[in-house]
């Protein structure tokens, strides 16, 4: 027989004088990982199929689950670690491209970590959010440079179409396919509720949605899967999505195994066949193309819609950024390298892209200078993880964030990366009928909205304690922060001073 050469990385930790063998855990465990052995009248674990999604540690009815790394090691080599070793030899095994799903998990540098926010002492006071009214509403789109006034001095209303936001956050794209049809629902009520809005993605969307259309963006990608006028017309606003920062330069992929029923309806696809979006927009190789589609879908929905332009952070984004501000976009959105998916390869999702910080500072620098700034909102995404990050966000110089994996871990998520081979354990990132049903909408919108709202709360806190009453007010005022732990060139990006000064 072949050599294994792969020892698993997380065994299941069993306490037996703890366990009933109640079989909880066998059928829980999507991907087989626990058995009952009658002969033993025991449980048992093949813990080469435990992906640590804590489903079985999580139902386990008396704590008699953890799960453990399996402290298996390699001879110690600074050079080749031992996930490097692993990797290749899953690559020599199979012949082909890993995959990985969520966002990068390498240890590179989290600027939000290194920065703080400023806060109000003695000369300027600080305000009480409970006895004191705080703004956080947000609009997103276009905004014109001059004010127009009739011949009675009143203001012209002479704004293109925007977006109205209760706070500054959207749920960012995840298409229907790629996550569960409960899952689309959670984030589609959750939008509802909260006053903001939610992201198609590339997948189209279920007829069943349509009427949470006030809350919805609508996304073109390369493969127009589901695009068609109604579709355009059922949002408030089209996202043409360029790319995304878990893969940066290349296309999607959703296997034929999840075009299914709905999904194969809703995307105009056959049933098994994949659907592949190409690296290009094979119409978009310049702004002056890019600028055609623009208008084009302006005029498919007769100019009451806002159009956003979706790219990954890369070395020269605030560069492109300046060209989609001159191209009749709207809306910037910018997703960093360590955003999610479904899937991914591995090479691209761990090493290509910068971090979200660096490209929303500069852009948001370049376009200032070019006296552009006010041609477009921009919303920024890649690992928002709470509250802070977005204040953070926002100082920087954005209008607006998404969250993605924010609102999937709020959702049950347990980040064990097995997105791509669509058995979530958790109902989320599968199409599989008994696992969809984990995911309960009516407790999942329930636990997005909470979420949503104590960030709004813990947002309204942080504006206080700076003596500023608005979100808006906070735009792009990099005064309000400071850096700890950066050198020279970083600061200077950013555009922060040292903690200190």
């Amino acid at each position: 027989m072949a050599i294994n050469y792969l020892y698993p990385e997380y065994e299941a930790a069993r306490n037996y004088d703890r366990c009933i063998t109640c079989r909880a855990c066998e059928r829980q465990c999507a991907n087989g990982a626990h058995e009952y052995v009658d002969e033993a009248d025991k449980m048992v674990c093949d813990d080469s199929k435990c992906v640590n999604c804590h489903r079985c540690v999580s139902l386990c009815p008396t704590r008699a689950l953890k799960i453990v790394k399996s402290g298996n090691t390699y001879k110690e080599n600074t050079n080749w670690s031992g996930k490097t070793i692993d990797e290749i030899y899953r690559q020599a095994e199979s012949g082909g491209v890993l995959l990985s799903s969520m966002g990068n998990p390498e240890n590179y540098p989290v600027y939000f970590d290194k920065i703080l926010i400023n806060a109000s002492q003695v000369t300027n006071p600080s305000i009480d959010p409970l006895r004191e009214p705080m703004e956080t509403k947000v609009s997103l789109g276009s905004r014109p440079h001059n004010i127009q006034r009739d011949e009675n001095g009143r203001i012209i209303n002479n704004l293109p179409p925007q977006l109205s936001l209760s706070m500054p956050v959207m749920f960012s794209a995840m298409s229907y396919g790629s996550i569960s049809y409960n899952a689309h629902e959670s984030l589609a009520r959750a939008a509802e509720e909260l006053g903001i809005l939610y992201n198609t993605g590339e997948g189209g969307l279920h007829e069943d949605f349509y009427k949470y259309g006030k809350n919805t963006i609508v996304q073109v990608a390369s493969g127009r899967f589901g695009v068609h006028p109604e579709y355009l017309n059922s949002g408030m606003a089209i996202e043409i999505k360029i790319g995304q920062g878990a893969k940066p330069g290349i296309g999607g992929h959703l296997p034929g195994t999840k075009i299914v029923g709905d999904i194969s309806r809703t995307r105009m696809i056959p049933e098994g066949s994949d659907a592949i979006s190409p690296a290009p927009h094979h119409d978009i190789y310049s702004i002056e193309d890019l600028r055609q589609l623009v208008f084009s879908l302006k005029e498919a929905t007769d100019y009451k819609k806002p159009v956003i332009v979706k790219i990954a952070a890369v070395h020269n984004v605030a560069v492109i950024a300046s060209g989609i501000a001159r191209s009749g976009a709207d809306i910037i959105a910018i997703d960093g390298f360590r955003g999610g998916t479904g899937a991914a390869p591995t090479r691209i999702r761990d090493n290509v892209g910068i971090p979200i910080e660096l490209a929303l500072a500069s852009t948001d620098r370049r376009l200032r200078e070019e006296g552009i700034r006010d041609n477009v909102s921009i919303v920024v995404g890649g690992s928002i993880r709470s509250s802070a990050d977005i204040i953070k966000s926002v100082a920087l110089g954005a209008d607006c964030v998404y969250i993605a994996t924010g609102a999937l871990l709020a959702l049950g998520c347990h980040l064990c990366r097995s997105c791509h081979s669509g058995r979530c354990n958790w109902g989320i990132a599968t199409q599989i009928p008994e696992l969809v049903k984990r995911l309960n909408p009516d407790m999942g919108y329930k636990r997005l909205v909470n979420l949503m709202n104590a960030w709004r709360h813990e947002i309204k806190e942080m504006l206080g304690g700076m003596g500023i009453n608005s979100i808006e007010s906070l735009k792009g005022n990099r005064l309000m922060l400071r850096g700890a732990g950066l050198n020279e060139k970083e600061l200077k990006i950013l555009g922060i001073k040292y903690a200190g000064e």
